[in-house]
């Protein structure tokens, strides 16, 4: 028997077909299970769904409906994710802009404002940060977020926690760069285990079998690395070429409507590549994945 219909929160951890819901009034966590509706209509629930559910006698809960997403992730599975922090180090690992573009393009596609943080900045000498502030002031530029932290000190983890406020965030980037750390900096009641990439594989390593998100300074953040190879796969030429902030702002100065930036005459982003107003860089990867998209095998 329903002892409260109508509750609303959300959903914060899943884990063989059940779900901790946080309700959005008492903050209270009611394990539920979903409305067999769901599997009728071929609906997963996510960690980060908004729902409507109703609690019984034994103190569970059944949730009845969820609300319409902003979007939804692949890996980790994950609704209405307002952020993704995208964390490189400076050195040591070297700063990867190859694969900081990659992941910038995914999280564009999937409507989701990035945060590019860069760690390990009190590692490079005088002259490497000479030769590195062009490039970040680039990405700041064209319209990124650009944080540069120093061993974590205060006033770079402030700047990060600041981030998390009323949002759903998720966390990705290089392998080694000091993710967990910096979460548990940040946080140190949080005991999150951030994956590795696997230096064998060139893949996540699955450490959890479920998907969780924990409150860190009044938001939330996913236990897994956000994005991933499987989310590109679901990217097509149109949806990268949108992907690319700048080229979006240059295009109506295309010749053709709809151009791909490759081999149309009179295209307006291959102009500011020849004259350095975008980055050599950023076409180079554009291009790589352009060819990938085009070219993309199926997956077994």
């Amino acid at each position: 028997m329903s002892l409260n219909n109508s509750r609303r929160g959300i959903i914060l951890k899943s884990l063989a077909g059940f779900y901790d819901v946080e309700d959005s009034v008492t903050r209270e966590i009611i394990t539920c299970r979903g409305r067999g509706l769901f599997r009728k209509d071929g609906f997963i629930l996510l960690v980060g769904d908004h729902v409507e559910f109703d609690v019984v006698e034994d103190g569970s809960g059944y949730i009845t409906q969820a609300e319409a997403r902003t979007n939804e992730l692949v890996r980790p599975p994950i609704a209405n994710v307002g952020k993704a922090l995208v964390v490189f180090s400076a050195k040591e690992p070297n700063f990867n802009v190859k694969f900081l573009d990659r992941l910038l393009a995914v999280i564009e596609a999937k409507h989701v404002e990035p945060i590019v943080i860069i760690s390990k900045m009190d590692l490079l000498s005088d002259e490497e940060i000479v030769e590195f502030a062009p490039i970040l002031n680039y990405y700041r530029k064209i319209g990124y977020d650009v944080l540069e932290i120093s061993a974590y000190e205060k006033q770079g983890l402030t700047a990060v926690a600041d981030l998390f406020t009323d949002e759903i965030v998720v966390i990705c980037g290089q392998s080694g760069v000091g993710k967990s750390s910096l979460l548990n900096a940040i946080d140190e009641k949080l005991d999150i285990e951030v994956n590795e990439i696997s230096k064998a594989l060139g893949r996540g390593k699955h450490t959890t079998r479920h998907v969780e998100l924990h409150k860190i300074a009044g938001g939330l953040v996913a236990d897994t690395p956000g994005f991933s190879s499987l989310e590109f796969d679901e990217l097509e030429a149109e949806d990268l070429r949108e992907a690319f902030i700048e080229f979006v702002e240059l295009q109506n100065g295309c010749k053709f409507r709809g151009c791909m930036h490759v081999k149309e005459p009179k295209c307006a982003v291959k102009e500011a590549v020849a004259s350095g107003d975008v980055l050599q860089s950023r076409y180079d990867t554009y291009l790589q994945l352009l060819d990938d998209i085009q070219n993309r095998k199926v997956k077994y």
